[in-house]
């Protein structure tokens, strides 16, 4: 029997079989959305669970993207799945942009100004941060990935800020506290046993005021994850041996819906300075604005955000955090 001859695929075919495939990747891709809006639940089980709660814009933004895709072509019950999981996300994420207590009290100090910056150790430009801090004027600087060199290059910095605590290491792991202030107290502490902090203590009109900054390591693997988990629970203990009003900064390698963070906000009592602004995108700077929030300002209840933003780039891969903040007065 002679072969039929194969018949030409059409373009209708064609299309069909191209619109099948994609929708096949659609559907995969918003399945892998889903099933990371599930694990950001369960970080406490293992650490690869809880990298997956670091990311609620990205799964946000992605699935309620399927749901108007899936909702135009007609696929009501895969749109109806994916903007389920979408409102779960968001759910998460707009208690951040809520009225927090941004009133600016009577009885509170002028505005004071703070700026955070993860310089990066061995990337970052010593010039683009002098620029910054000139033409930003904190009162207080906290940098952190500081070694021996950046000390060096940041000595221009010693006029307008003679008071500082640092403590210079090559591992990404330096930290230096910087002021305009001076100050009651200071020095560096080691909160878990890995990585230093740094603390000083300021008089505001007769009253103590507290800076803490600290750098735990990044969720990189088990061992890192459970260093900088075992960090941030041991952090509670020494911020409630402080008297007065406390702001903590500082790059803490995790995002507001991480579990270890609310355990951090529930058993130190401090707010997160986001109430009411939402998150900044800190980290990767490369990302432009699809990088997420792990460069951190928190504050007892008796220092009130007057102002929080993004600085400019400095060459590093996190963008700094400029915060206006006010003390109250003690009664």
């Amino acid at each position: 029997m002679a072969d039929q001859p194969l018949q030409p695929v059409s373009a209708a075919q064609k299309f069909l079989s191209t619109r099948f495939s994609l929708r096949g990747l659609l559907e995969t891709g918003g399945g892998a959305l889903c099933l990371g809006t599930v694990a950001g639940f369960l970080g406490p089980l293992a650490w690869w669970l809880d990298l997956a709660a670091h990311f609620r814009l990205q799964y946000l933004a992605g699935l309620l993207l399927l749901a108007v895709l899936f909702a135009v072509f007609r696929r009501s019950r895969m749109a109806a799945v994916f903007l389920a999981f979408a409102l779960v996300n968001l759910a998460l994420i707009v208690p951040l942009f809520l009225p927090g207590p941004n009133a600016h009290p009577a009885g509170a100090t002028p505005t004071l100004r703070a700026l955070l910056a993860n310089v990066n150790t061995r990337r970052g430009d010593p010039t683009k941060v002098l620029d910054l801090i000139r033409r930003e004027k904190p009162d207080f600087i906290l940098l952190e990935e500081v070694g021996l060199k950046w000390q060096k290059s940041l000595a221009p910095l010693r006029d307008q800020y003679p008071y500082g605590e640092w403590e210079p290491r090559d591992d990404n792991f330096g930290i230096a506290l910087l002021s305009r202030r001076p100050f009651l107290r200071s020095g560096t502490v080691m909160i878990g046993g890995e990585v230093p902090s740094v603390y000083a203590q300021f008089d505001f009109d007769g009253q103590p005021f507290t800076i803490v900054g600290t750098h735990p390591l990044p969720p990189a693997g088990a061992a890192y994850s459970w260093y900088r988990n075992d960090q941030l629970a041991r952090l509670p203990e020494f911020l409630r041996r402080i008297r007065g009003p406390v702001l903590l900064l500082g790059d803490l390698n995790t995002t507001p819906w991480s579990y270890t963070f609310q355990n951090l906000l529930k058993e130190s009592g401090l707010k997160d300075s986001a109430q009411g602004r939402g998150p900044l995108l800190t980290w990767p700077a490369f990302a432009h604005g699809l990088g997420i929030p792990i460069d951190h300002a928190l504050h007892s209840s008796d220092i009130v955000i007057t102002g929080r933003r993004m600085g400019d780039d400095i060459a590093s891969d996190h963008f700094p955090v400029i915060l206006d903040f006010a003390v109250t007065a003690s009664p």
